[in-house]
């Protein structure tokens, strides 16, 4: 495995870093231990200024980090800023609230004392992904140190100047020593750190096939694991939807990041009396985003992370053309050098084709018609996954039948699927299991102890 910091614009290589040897990880898994000692003794308040000091660090720094990111993976230079400053807010809220979260709760006890106590698991071991490089560790990383524990993460092997660049501002907030550390870790050494019986948890965001992998290996460790994977998230229209507005939407939702999200909208689904209207109005929006550089401020599609990613993305697309597919708009990978692909919009698609199964990891929408609320319901469900979806209608009865009969791990009716540092955020099936975020989130690491007492 390669840990190497590759322009996605040109496809040259800038930066490689070896794989840390045996004995650095180690020395971080033993650092981590005794780190994660001294945090138990101390309550999470006394850890909460680090969070914010890590947070004014971040503020300080998120231009810097934008351009890292938009040089690594692409991410165009507003949207990778707006990361930084959610990783802020995400912080802030973390330090303001979790320690009331994690106090200890009184329980009934007939008379007597009983309390649940929230207690930290100790050194845990995140697995993170490359298309939101910051936003993904410290959603994690954040609710996880302060409640005790402590983090030693392996980053995705394409964005390692990020990686270095995060923690160097981990330590420069006062975290102490051993409290994080990034690793470039080869897969067998991942691997042996899973099923290492002093890490006592792993947090993955990735594909589905990687957490299946993880989530058997921590689970023949007996270890809690939070599994957050891929999305094929609907986007479903109703005719009384007014379309202006959800157009705008839908683009949004498709193309932010590149169209590189677990929770972006993937799969349009529109009642068939506006079926016609929001795909010319879709199309000609989608064909007006302007691709560049991720470092020009007018762009608003950069290139993919990696040419084997858009490679992976085209076959998915030309396949799915060539069963009968039809590309309303883009569909063709442009000349020259880069990973770059256009936003992209297919119609037609038939049930087998690889954009009906399969998660598309970049800006291509696949449209799809309905006649009402049951089949609309049937088109969401047809995928394995279950990560997001949102329902486009002025019909507030209809919305809330809606979000209580769609199978998601988020639902949103009139807006687009987004995390939030204030409400639990993960999937069922096959995007996952486990939540990040939220109250949920800063328990997914701790020990709830009963405590009695006469």
């Amino acid at each position: 495995m390669r840990y190497a910091s590759v322009d996605p614009c040109t496809g040259i290589e800038h930066h490689a870093f070896a794989t840390a040897p045996g004995h650095e990880v180690e020395a971080a898994v033993v650092a981590a231990v005794g780190a994660a000692a001294r945090a138990r003794a101390q309550p999470p308040a006394a850890r909460a200024p680090r969070l914010r000091a890590l947070a004014g660090l971040l503020e300080r720094e998120a231009t810097r980090l934008a351009r890292l990111a938009a040089s690594e993976m692409g991410k165009p230079l507003a949207q990778g800023e707006a990361e930084v400053r959610k990783c802020a807010q995400g912080l802030r809220w973390v330090a303001d609230e979790g320690p009331g979260l994690l106090a200890p709760e009184p329980r009934p006890a007939d008379g007597h004392e009983a309390f649940a106590r929230h207690e930290p698991l100790g050194p845990l071991l995140g697995l993170m992904p490359w298309n939101f490089p910051f936003w993904q560790v410290l959603r994690f990383a954040g609710p996880a140190l302060l409640a005790g524990n402590t983090v030693l993460l392996k980053h995705a092997p394409s964005v390692p100047r990020c990686a270095l660049a995060l923690e160097a501002l981990l330590h420069e907030s006062g975290l102490g020593e051993g409290a994080y550390a990034n690793l470039f870790l080869a897969e067998a050494q991942a691997a042996a750190l899973v099923v290492d019986p002093r890490v006592r948890g792993v947090s993955l965001t990735g594909s589905t096939r990687a957490g299946r992998a993880v989530g058997a290996l921590a689970g023949g460790a007996l270890k809690p694991c939070v599994l957050e994977l891929g999305g094929s998230d609907p986007f479903i229209v109703f005719a009384d939807a007014p379309l202006g507005e959800v157009v705008a939407a839908a683009v949004e939702a498709r193309c932010q990041n590149s169209g590189q999200s677990c929770i972006a909208a993937k799969r349009f689904l529109v009642q068939q009396p506006a079926y016609a209207a929001f795909r010319d109005a879709f199309a000609a929006a989608l064909g007006a985003l302007r691709m560049g550089s991720p470092l020009d401020p007018a762009t608003q599609v950069g290139p993919l992370a990696r040419v084997d990613l858009r490679d992976h993305l085209a076959a998915q697309v030309q396949a799915s053309v060539a069963l009968g597919a039809r590309a309303v708009v883009g569909g063709r990978v442009p000349p020259g050098p880069g990973a770059w692909y256009p936003p992209t919009l297919l119609e037609q698609v038939p049930p087998g084709a690889p954009a009906a199964t399969e998660e598309l990891f970049g800006p291509v929408a696949v449209l799809a018609c309905f006649e009402d609320e049951e089949q609309a319901l049937a088109l969401a469900h047809a995928t394995p996954y279950g990560l997001g979806a949102s329902v486009w209608t002025a019909d507030l009865a209809r919305a809330r039948r809606m979000l209580a009969r769609l199978e998601a791990g988020s639902v949103f009716a009139n807006g687009i699927v987004r995390s939030d540092p204030r409400w639990a955020f993960g999937g069922v099936r096959d995007s996952g299991l486990g939540r990040e975020l939220g109250p949920e989130g800063l328990r997914a690491f701790t020990s709830t102890k009963t405590a009695w007492l006469r």
